[in-house]
């Protein structure tokens, strides 16, 4: 799959079809960049009417292009592109990017002429990036297939976007800054080539060391969560999420669907496969340059080297809050820092050298700090003062960290004055930063990233002892329902192993009373219909019920008050169950992502858990250690764990459904939604009970 990219990026020769001679046009950039790149392999102008272009004769069209060409950089009008298509593919063209836009982004026309382009590439084995994009760039090779001014400094970031806007910006930022790329490539549609192919096909590149994304839309979510869990244990994947705010998601019925927006599923996905994500552009790069330049961190104990108060002190709240600690340096380190530097100075940590300190001090503090047994991270920040040359300073840093294993990331705050410090600092491979506060961030996800790696390899777990072909037959029989109420969710979670009250389904008042009589009181009775999902906010909830009396009472009484109130609600009858003992009350949900796949949700219970939103949320299928990091993560999983003297609850009882919800959902693409809440969960070692459940089916 990955050896079908490598014209893209390694071409013997590029044709440019629809290149031109006027510089007001975007082809003519692709052939400027092209002819001044120091890729060496033929670069052939495809045009008609031109008998050259920017030295390089010109050719009436792809058939009359010579060997060897394997890539076709096309910029025709919308409408001429499948033509055109079809002539590459009879050339032998292996790879087309297509710059040009009118696809599917302007409506269904231009959607129509999409699919048509995909499949005369799909007939001819060919690939192809775009359409409605900017090209790509490999640093290593030099060929530069865009109209993009400007080139980046080579380098072991790889970065992909799916908008050629942002592509192009980064270009023009990261310019002469040291900041070192091995591949530019826009996505633009993906009517083909996705973010995730060209994960894969980079992470066996030698010399891309971190793979950086901007991405608005993964097409593909499996496949990308299985790909990435793979890439990622080779390298780092930073990625950027565009279009994160759910405003557009449709209504829905059950408390998972009304929380689990599309976003949340990007952000569960990335957890598992061990995606670093950031919140912005400028965080991207800042922690993408970390990845490429320095060792992961062995731990979080981190020291700071400043001149400033106030800077570190902020640098300080940053690393409290992302988890890092500024320890005690070693006595022998802090004999030897207040014999050399000024008296005034404090040796603690931060190490505070004051405001006229001069490249020597910054290189006796490297230097001593470097063997200090109680440091993983060497942080040196300095704000620019009249009398000291910061790149004298940066240059300090440099020579008395090198070949240290320890994490050396610098900031140097200012704007005009640092450039040649952060040259020096570059070329060395130690990144510099123009806030002191950038840096807490940085360093938690490289410290998350170095857990992540250290977790074993698992596979998610599959559950034991289900009855898929029950299961089935109940889905069956309820074909052409749009939700399910707990008549059939309960024997639906029983043919999956998950453990449920005592109790049936009543008709009419004389059954709910034996079946109250059968299961021992006192019981509980919950009105059964397909349009009233949340029973408690109609009054369809008796609680405590103690005799066959009170059952038969409440039972013709809560008919009387629904029906007046939902005049519209057929009432199918209710559910009698047993009063369970009490324990904690949690959700478990499940929403079906239209492009992940089952999404399972863990949370608080009962009726507030819209109100409280302390979820967490994974893709199916998961392992079981995924499953207790979802418990884990909120406030309701600490409430499990024993809080303020409570017995510890039964945990792995919880696993235990999560699991099981997840694989029935993987089992039966038809159910959109389902959820147990509560489950109520005992202390450790005896077990869990779902008391209430629901299942909304795809229209």
């Amino acid at each position: 799959m990955t050896s079908s990219l490598k014209p893209f990026f390694e071409p013997a020769g590029v044709a440019v079809i629809g290149a031109s001679s006027n510089p007001r046009k975007l082809s003519y950039g692709i052939m400027r960049n092209l002819v001044n790149s120091p890729y060496a392999g033929g670069i052939y102008p495809v045009n008609p009417g031109a008998a050259e272009i920017l030295g390089k004769p010109s050719y009436a069209d792809i058939s009359a292009v010579p060997d060897p060409v394997d890539l076709a950089v096309i910029v025709l009008p919308v409408t001429a592109i499948p033509d055109t298509l079809e002539a590459c593919g009879q050339r032998g063209v292996k790879a087309v990017i297509i710059i040009s836009g009118g696809f599917k982004e302007v409506g269904e026309e231009g959607e129509r002429i999409e699919a048509r382009c995909l499949e005369i590439i799909k007939r001819y084995g060919m690939r192809m990036i775009g359409p409605n994009c900017v090209g790509l760039i490999n640093l290593q090779t030099g060929l530069n297939a865009t109209f993009i001014y400007g080139l980046p400094d080579p380098g072991g970031i790889a970065f992909m976007a799916q908008s050629g806007a942002v592509m192009g910006g980064v270009v023009d930022l990261v310019q002469g800054k040291k900041v070192g790329f091995s591949h530019f490539i826009s996505m633009g549609n993906e009517a083909d080539v996705t973010e995730t192919d060209l994960m894969e096909y980079l992470a066996q590149d030698p010399n891309v060391r971190v793979i950086a994304a901007y991405v608005e839309q993964i097409k593909d979510g499996r496949r990308f969560l299985e790909v990435a869990r793979k890439v990622s244990r080779v390298k780092p994947i930073v990625l950027l999420k565009g279009g994160r705010s759910n405003a557009g998601a449709r209504a829905v019925s059950s408390h998972t669907g009304s929380l689990a927006g599309s976003y949340a599923a990007y952000q569960a996905a990335f957890k598992q496969a061990g995606v670093i994500e950031v919140d912005s552009l400028t965080e991207l790069f800042e922690v993408a340059l970390a990845f490429d330049f320095q060792p992961l961190p062995r731990g979080g104990r981190a020291v700071i080297i400043t001149n400033a108060g106030g800077p570190a002190a902020l640098a300080s709240d940053a690393l409290s809050d992302n988890g890092l600690t500024l320890n005690d340096l070693e006595p022998e380190t802090r004999a030897t820092l207040r014999a050399a530097l000024n008296p005034s100075a404090q040796v603690g940590n931060p190490v505070d050298i004051l405001g006229g300190a001069e490249p020597p001090d910054y290189a006796l503090c490297v230097k001593t700090l470097v063997k200090d047994n109680n440091v993983d991270i060497i942080l040196p920040l300095l704000v620019p003062q009249a009398l000291v040359n910061p790149a004298g300073v940066a240059q300090a840093i440099v020579d008395e960290s090198r070949g240290s294993d320890k994490t050396v990331l610098a900031s140097i705050i200012g704007d005009i004055s640092v450039d040649e410090a952060r040259l020096v600092l570059h070329s060395a491979r130690i990144p510099m930063y123009t806030t002191a506060e950038a840096m807490g961030g940085v360093l938690r996800h490289m410290l998350d990233y170095r857990a992540y790696l250290e977790q074993p390899v698992v596979e998610p777990t599959v559950p034991g002892c289900i009855d898929r072909a029950a299961a089935g037959g109940i889905l069956t029989a309820v074909h052409g329902k749009d939700s399910l109420g707990e008549a059939y969710t309960r024997p639906l979670l029983a043919a999956y192993g998950i453990p449920q009250v005592e109790g049936g389904f009543a008709g009419t008042a004389q059954r709910a009373a034996e079946i109250a009589e059968r299961i021992g009181y006192p019981v509980v009775m919950k009105i059964v219909s397909p349009q009233l999902l949340h029973k408690s906010d109609v009054g369809g909830i008796r609680l405590n019920l103690a005799d066959s009396a009170a059952v038969i009472a409440e039972y013709d009484r809560m008919m009387q008050e629904i029906h007046a109130a939902r005049p519209d609600a057929v009432l199918e009858g209710v559910m009698v169950e047993k009063m369970a003992p009490r324990g904690q009350e949690v959700i478990i949900g499940m929403k079906r992502d239209p492009g992940f796949g089952p999404l399972l949700m863990f949370g608080l219970g009962g009726i507030y858990v819209e109100l409280f939103k302390d979820v967490a949320f994974r893709v199916a299928p998961l392992t079981a250690e995924e499953a207790r990091q979802m418990i884990t993560e909120t406030r309701a999983g600490r409430l499990l764990t024993g809080f303020r003297g409570q017995p510890p609850a039964d945990l792995d009882a919880v696993v235990e459904v999560i699991l099981r919800l997840g694989q029935l959902a993987l089992d039966f693409s038809q159910i959109e939604e389902a959820e147990v809440n509560p489950l109520v969960v005992f202390p450790e070692g005896k077990g869990a009970l779902a008391l209430d459940g629901r299942v909304i089916l795809k229209d």
